[in-house]
């Protein structure tokens, strides 16, 4: 485990908690040098100290992924610190909640600009790099990508759109030896219950998702992990997370009947 990854570089985005920080760490454990980009920079020094502390060399890049310009300059300092990337893993994400007429344009542009034009951004900036290893591209979706709930309008079509750029680019890399692996988790526990419509993450706001659902980061980090090695077009997973997708693409009308009555239910209440 510990070798398979020696000698390689991986960088990833949103890496200052949750699934990124776990991806960050399982990379280091399986031998890779790891640099890791998100805005909330002290974190990201923490993350460091614990790949470090596995023995493996570790980078933090300060990176807002809506800014196309802190990106290519990401790109360019992990390149001069180390040379060469293997694994290029596009993490970065929130989730923008609330009834289409409950939200503003703002609202719904800066959840595209980080879920969809950020991960567009990270891949475009890695790939002359992942070229030259013959690497990984890893795009971090969701089982949202795959199945539509009332009031998550925004993100669902975040992570639809997300879906078809990381199918289309699997396609697109696979003459090159680049691999794309779309990766759609279930629940997962990660911060990302407690980031409000901005992107601010509060630690007082409950997160309202179902916790006995609830894979931990790691348990998530080493599945993603194993995908990405295996140079997977696409994994779905939790158990639940597989259970809805399937129902999403296979059953849309028995969905749209649960939602429907789901949602009828609350209004009535």
């Amino acid at each position: 485990m510990q070798q398979r990854h020696r000698g390689e570089v991986v960088w990833i985005t949103g890496a200052s908690a949750g699934m990124g920080r776990a991806l960050a760490l399982e990379y280091a454990r399986r031998g890779a040098d790891v640099a890791v980009s998100a805005r909330r920079v002290d974190r990201l020094a923490e993350v460091v100290k614990e790949i470090e502390a596995l023995g493996r060399r570790g980078l933090a890049v300060a990176c807002d992924v809506t800014r196309d310009e802190d990106v290519a300059r990401a790109v360019e300092e992990v390149l001069a610190q180390f040379g060469r990337i293997d694994v290029a893993i596009a993490n970065a994400g929130f989730g923008v909640i609330g009834k289409l007429e409950q939200l503003s344009d703002a609202d719904l542009r800066r959840q595209f600009d980080t879920n969809v034009f950020g991960a567009m951004s990270t891949a475009r900036h890695a790939l002359p790099a992942l070229r030259r290893t013959k690497g990984r591209l890893a795009l971090v979706s969701s089982v949202a990508g795959l199945l539509a709930s009332p009031r998550s309008g925004a993100y669902t079509a975040s992570k639809f759109a997300l879906r078809a750029f990381g199918l289309t680019l699997a396609q697109e890399l696979y003459a090159e030896g680049v691999s794309c692996t779309l990766l759609n988790p279930g629940f997962v526990a990660t911060e990302i219950g407690q980031v409000d419509n901005v992107g601010r993450f509060d630690g007082s706001r409950r997160d309202k998702r179902p916790l006995k659902l609830m894979w931990t980061a790691e348990a998530a980090a080493r599945v993603m992990a194993d995908a990405i090695d295996r140079r997977k077009r696409e994994y779905t997973f939790t158990a639940h997370g597989k259970l809805g997708a399937w129902l999403g693409q296979h059953m849309p009308g028995l969905v749209h009947l649960i939602m429907r009555r789901g949602q009828s239910a609350m209004v009535e209440s």
